[in-house]
């Protein structure tokens, strides 16, 4: 597989996990997460490692994440044939607040699917 193939394939999988996520269903993301996934979140005060952990966090938070509208901004995929790495800019719209993420994940060929083996969220400061 050609990297452009790769880096479409990778953005397609990220946007429907997140059109579920902003429906609040994790499921999307679920997914896509290896059984040693890791996580880093700024909610949290260290990484979060194991699927087990992520899958109790996200089952918490089911029904409750409702995104209006959101805009993934520059993402870009610069890809191995077995690994890939994904960073782009969120801007998530809920009523009049707009939450503004920096987002990177890191995808690995797994018996012939890209799956995301960590996961890296923080939050756009502005300067």
């Amino acid at each position: 597989m050609n990297h452009k193939n790769i880096a479409t394939k990778i953005i397609a999988l990220e946007t429907a996990a997140l059109e579920k996520w902003n429906n609040g269903n994790p499921s999307g993301y679920l997914e896509l997460y290896t059984p040693d996934f890791t996580y880093f979140d700024p909610f949290l005060e260290k990484r979060s490692d194991g699927f087990d952990k992520i899958e109790t966090l996200y089952e918490e938070m089911r029904g409750k994440v409702l995104v209006d509208k959101y805009e993934m901004i520059e993402p870009m995929v610069q890809a191995t044939d077995e690994m890939a790495v994904l960073t782009y800019n969120l801007l998530s719209y809920t009523g009049e607040t707009v939450y503004k993420w920096n987002c990177t994940e890191v995808y690995k060929l797994v018996a012939n699917e890209w799956k995301i083996i960590h996961n890296h969220w923080s939050f756009i400061k502005p300067v």
